[in-house]
């Protein structure tokens, strides 16, 4: 197998194959990532948001589109696609944990290296084994179709992390929509936050914390969690 890095867009399968619309992602989260260890202060919390932005949805449309075919095509694809799993939970348990932290708390550079870490090890994984795997077992214009509905879903996933929610369907399914909006919304208050020192900034920050508030309580509906393998679990991956 190859790995997808080293194939040109015609072995992906064109501009809309999955295979390359997942690789143009992980092409700029590379990009994103360099920024981020290069930057401070509020420069790296905007290159931050950016990079959950990107992320988020690209992990969930995978979890809702590309996982299920995986593990219908391939008799070991369970165990393939709970290895990723397991890293997008360690992501966003990470991403939680690195929001929690000041500036300048020495703790905070410690964990925002082993996020990035785990997501490059993520891109490895899934450029070096689940794509070529899924290459080998569907045709091209398959994947083509395939990417056309991984960029629907990935355009409107949420953007934030929820680790509460499965990562597998019925649960992730469940959360998409009411996810997606308070993710979305605070996505644009907290550009406005970043871009503004006026006197609407306290009611800007006050009204990201009402939709974080919000999207807590959805995630700790029942529904939210069918579906859920017990190693993906909050608490039990390892951040």
């Amino acid at each position: 197998m190859r790995s997808v890095s080293d194939q040109s867009l015609r072995d992906l399968g064109g501009r809309w194959s999955v295979l390359n619309r997942q690789k143009l992602d992980h092409v700029e989260l590379d990009r994103l990532l360099e920024r981020l260890e290069r930057t401070r202060g509020a420069e790296q919390r905007r290159v931050l948001l950016r990079t959950y932005r990107l992320v988020f949805p690209h992990a969930f449309a995978e979890e809702s589109v590309l996982w299920p075919v995986l593990r219908a095509v391939l008799p070991d694809g369970h165990e393939l696609t709970l290895q990723v799993e397991q890293e997008h939970q360690g992501v966003n348990e990470l991403v939680i944990r690195l929001d929690e932290l000041d500036d300048g708390d020495p703790e905070r550079d410690e964990v925002l290296q082993r996020l990035i870490a785990v997501l490059r090890e993520d891109v490895r994984d899934e450029e070096d084994v689940l794509l070529p795997r899924l290459q080998e077992k569907l045709s091209p214009a398959r994947l083509r179709a395939l990417g056309v509905a991984w960029e629907a879903v990935r355009r409107t996933a949420p953007t934030r992390p929820h680790p509460l929610v499965a990562r597998r369907p019925p649960g992730n399914v469940a959360a998409a929509l009411p996810l997606t909006v308070t993710d979305r919304l605070r996505d644009l208050l907290e550009s406005a936050v970043l871009r503004s020192s006026s006197p609407v900034e306290p009611i800007l920050t006050e009204s990201s914390s009402l939709l974080a508030r919000a999207a807590h309580a959805i995630e700790h509906l029942p529904i939210m969690r069918r579906g859920e393998d017990p190693s993906t679990a909050r608490g039990h991956t390892a951040a």
